[in-house]
């Protein structure tokens, strides 16, 4: 099997936090109305799901290092599509928070196996390249689900695209089931308990920075994710459609960020596109909070939030990259650690973000703050060390013998 093609179905597995969220975000508004509960309980249900998806990941991926990559992805994969059915058929706001919740615990599964399965194959630049390509074909899913749930939901409601994620959790079923051979075999697999896996990962100083920046980025995607439906519908009165394009838009933003990271890492190392991305990421913030404290419109709102997300695709690929280099053995409890706390602070934020109701402010404030921790961290902690380790590995080189 090409990589190209592990490539493509990796990325079709990564897209199980998008499609959990992108694909009913049009019809948070009618979901709320349906069930008489709150805008910001209907926010909780994609909360509900994020928390999912991070404490999941924290079971599989050791569970992956021990036992494979297929057997976990499997169970996982069939599991979400029968939990979509059950959200589907809830009747309550109550019902429905809590099957949200198993829904993200069991998608886990594709997030964290994916990433896994690229860090058993590649490393290094090909690793960030391979990583890239996981990208742009995983932020293809928030292309297409904004705007086929916009479609859907005047005809079908939010009930029937819980079924259509159901279906889809099957298509991904069968897809893993025929296309993705073990990229982990039993002499690699890992005999230890997962509580000491963690410790060692966690002993690791590089990684716990990259750990505190990732989690500062899924701290503004969130944010992001949880409040620009009510933002741009509300706020901006967009309607369902116009709504889920601008939000597609935004995700192509994303796949150019991938592919020009992908044909520049190899000139300009992924560190250094690493601080790139981060520094963008905070002017682009910073430039929308100023747009929306002078009441500049909605034009300034979506450039700065297409550039954030132009930096979030040319960001994520190198820092999972970076933090996954040394963890080769355990990949799957690397992987698990890297997506809990990207998923896991998140879903904590975003409901204060909309204690006193989401607006265009609370939310362009909450993501400058985070992505303006993150662009410090990474020139402050993050570079310096990677420096050193350069200057740490060339000294440590032998040199050659020179001339008798």
């Amino acid at each position: 099997m090409s990589l190209r093609r592990v490539a493509v179905v990796l990325g079709l597995l990564e897209t199980f936090g998008p499609i959990s969220m992108d694909l009913y975000m049009p019809a948070l508004p009618e979901l709320a109305a349906e069930l008489g509960t709150s805008d910001g309980l209907a926010q909780a249900t994609m909360s509900a799901c994020m928390l999912g998806l991070a404490l999941g990941q924290l079971v599989v991926g050791p569970l992956s290092d021990r036992f494979g990559r297929r057997r976990p992805l499997l169970f996982g994969v069939g599991l979400f599509a029968l939990l979509s059915l059950a959200c589907a058929l809830t009747p309550s706001i109550e019902l429905l928070l809590a099957a949200r919740f198993f829904q993200g615990l069991c998608g886990s599964a594709g997030i964290v196996i994916a990433l896994a399965v690229a860090r058993d194959l590649t490393d290094g630049v090909e690793l960030v390249r391979l990583l890239a390509m996981l990208t742009t074909v995983g932020a293809l899913a928030p292309i297409v689900a904004p705007v086929v749930g916009g479609q859907l939901a005047p005809f079908m409601g939010w009930r029937g695209i819980f079924g259509v994620l159901a279906g889809i959790g099957v298509a991904l079923f069968l897809l893993a089931l025929t296309s993705l051979p073990e990229s982990l075999p039993p002499e690699a697999r890992s005999a230890q308990g997962g509580v000491r896996q963690f410790g060692e990962v966690l002993q690791d100083r590089m990684f716990l920075r990259f750990l505190v920046v990732g989690a500062c980025g899924g701290v503004a995607f969130f944010t992001y994710l949880a409040s620009i439906s009510f933002v741009l519908q509300d706020s901006y009165s967009l309607s369902p459609q116009v709504f889920s394009l601008c939000f597609a838009a935004n995700a192509v933003m994303a796949v150019l960020g991938a592919q020009v990271n992908r044909v520049v890492v190899r000139r300009a190392g992924p560190a250094r596109m690493y601080a790139i991305g981060t520094t963008l990421g905070a002017v682009a913030t910073v430039g929308m909070l100023v747009s929306v404290l002078f009441d500049a419109g909605l034009v300034p709102l979506l450039i700065g939030l297409a550039l954030m997300m132009l930096a979030s695709g040319g960001t994520q690929s190198n820092g999972s990259a970076l933090a996954l280099a040394d963890h080769r053995d355990r990949a799957g409890t690397a992987a698990a650690l890297l997506g809990t706390t990207s998923f896991a602070l998140g879903p904590l934020v975003a409901p204060l973000v909309s204690l006193n109701g989401t607006s265009p402010l609370s939310m362009s404030l909450t993501m400058t703050v985070a992505y303006c921790a993150a662009a410090a961290l990474v020139w402050l902690a993050v570079l310096p060390r990677l420096r050193r380790r350069q200057v740490e590995a060339e000294q440590a080189a032998p040199v050659p013998p020179g001339p008798l």
